[in-house]
């Protein structure tokens, strides 16, 4: 390699990374339950619920709706929300039912779970991180084990 020779210093962003990202969010700037953000704060970097977080790490930013999301940065959202979900259903299943006892979800809510009276911050941080390493126990060739 020459002097000059500049390699790439970024890879592929997979969806592990942003679960991580989205759990350093939340360690830095707070957890929030109800809806994506704390809306009783005027900061561009407020106290998300963890699918708010998963879309700050996607984005770059806070965004108020995510079918306002390019193409592209939509499909890291729905793709980490999904790998999301999967390890939810695993270790933390919630699932819906209606007035008449039938399951309404097969799959755990990330935003139910998320604003149950029993979730906590620490909880919502630790399920981010672990669900980043099972998706890189899944997904990459010799992973975390």
């Amino acid at each position: 390699m020459k002097a000059t020779h500049q390699p790439p210093t970024t890879g592929q962003v997979t969806p592990a990374d942003l679960l991580r990202m989205a759990a350093l969010y939340l360690r830095r700037h707070g957890w929030h339950q109800g809806t994506y953000y704390d809306t009783s704060t005027d900061t561009p970097t407020p106290p998300a619920c963890a699918a708010g977080a998963i879309g700050i790490a996607c984005a770059g930013h806070r965004v108020e709706h995510f079918a306002q999301l390019d193409p592209d940065t939509l499909a890291d959202y729905l793709a980490t929300l999904g790998a999301f979900v999967d390890y939810l259903d695993t270790h933390y299943p919630l699932f819906l039912v209606d007035e008449d006892g039938f399951v309404i979800d097969e799959h755990t809510s990330p935003y139910s779970w998320n604003d149950d009276p029993l979730c906590t911050a620490e909880l919502v941080i630790a399920a981010l991180d672990d669900a980043a390493k099972e998706w890189d126990r899944l997904h990459t060739e010799g992973g975390e084990r």
